[in-house]
């Protein structure tokens, strides 16, 4: 089978690998859909700074498709032939809390990232260990699967993270597709949404999304303007998603007392006073690392459930062989989110 590789610099290749056989605890995915991320590009780039394999490894952590075969020791429903699933893309000890927890993520003894650590989701099969399977809900496409298992399972979990319950305002710094998906679910339980960016184009999106107040803080102070919209209060919920130092400051400045932030964007520095904008403010603070199983799980339902088409954060759709177009394009950051269809 042929799968999708970064050798660095801006470039994606693709080359040929076995197709994956099962061990005793695996099962094989035959790929339905594959989500491109923005946390794709600093591997595409050639920037990340982790630790990578030797060996090339094949790219994409949004996998859902269909199981296919299972090993000799897999007994779970959601393993056996045939089923819809999403994938939790990572694999820990199974031993630790975190793991127990469905945190696999936090696993200090972690062993795979699908996509980045090992072999991911741009080929025809993928390889995991059964218990990072979640049934994909009937009502869903395998596209609405692929977005759910990592940038809009996050925007999901961010507003569970400080317990949103809905009909408040929320500010979403950022309109990306996260922020989007942020932007799209406190809508769908309605919210007001103040959406922030420095692009006209996204904020126009988030217009689609479900956004009440779009800001271009590129031409106007963030917190001058949110304070204008609240009354002089500031929001009571925050979600920062862009990942810039700007927009991890403005988040703190524009959050009301007694607010809750949360960190979803990675990247950014805080750099404020800490008298004036968290303790005499008494703001909560909170970061969140995508979700748990059962918080991936959780999303899938209430998308399903409400009827939130979530699938259409994708403007754009690639098949394997245009994948090396695919990437340039978000690289660019011309596009909202991108998905390779098999």
């Amino acid at each position: 089978m042929f799968g999708a590789v970064f050798p660095g610099n801006r470039t994606v290749e693709l080359m040929n690998f076995d197709d994956p056989t099962p061990t005793e605890n695996d099962v094989i995915i035959e790929m339905k859909a594959s989500g491109i991320c923005g946390s794709d590009l600093k591997n595409y780039r050639g920037t990340f700074t982790g630790k990578l394999p030797p060996e090339p490894i094949i790219a994409g952590h949004e996998p859902c498709g269909v199981v296919v075969e299972a090993g000799s020791a897999v007994r779970s429903t959601v393993a056996s032939i045939g089923t819809r699933v999403m994938v939790h893309h990572y694999k820990g000890c199974g031993c630790c809390n975190d793991c127990i927890t469905g945190w696999t993520q936090m696993c200090s003894d972690r062993e795979a990232s699908y996509g980045l650590t090992a072999n991911g989701g741009h080929a025809k099969y993928l390889k995991v260990p059964a218990d990072t399977l979640i049934r994909l809900p009937d009502e869903l496409s395998f596209e609405a699967g692929a977005t759910i298992s990592c940038g809009t399972g996050t925007a999901w979990n961010a507003l569970r993270r400080m317990e949103y319950g809905g009909g408040s305002t929320v500010l979403v710094v950022g309109q990306g597709p996260v922020g989007l998906a942020v932007t799209q679910f406190a809508a769908s339980m309605g919210g007001t949404v103040i959406a922030l960016d420095v692009n006209a184009e996204r904020l126009h999106d988030a217009l689609e999304f479900g956004a009440t107040h779009v800001i271009d803080t590129s031409q106007v102070d963030a917190q001058k303007a949110v304070y204008e919209l609240t009354s002089g209060k500031g929001a009571g919920y925050v979600v920062e998603t862009s990942g810039s130092d700007i927009g991890a400051v403005d988040s703190v400045r524009c959050a009301s007392k007694w607010g809750t932030v949360v960190f979803v964007g990675m990247g950014g520095h805080l750099n404020v006073s800490i008298t004036d904008y968290l303790v005499r403010k008494q703001l909560n603070l909170k970061g969140l690392w995508t979700f748990s199983r059962a918080g991936l799980a959780a999303c899938a339902e209430y998308v399903a459930h409400n009827k939130v088409d979530v699938a259409k954060v994708f403007s754009h759709r690639w098949e394997l062989s245009q994948v090396d177009e695919a990437y340039r394009l978000f690289d660019k950051q011309k596009c909202r989110k991108a998905v390779v269809l098999f």
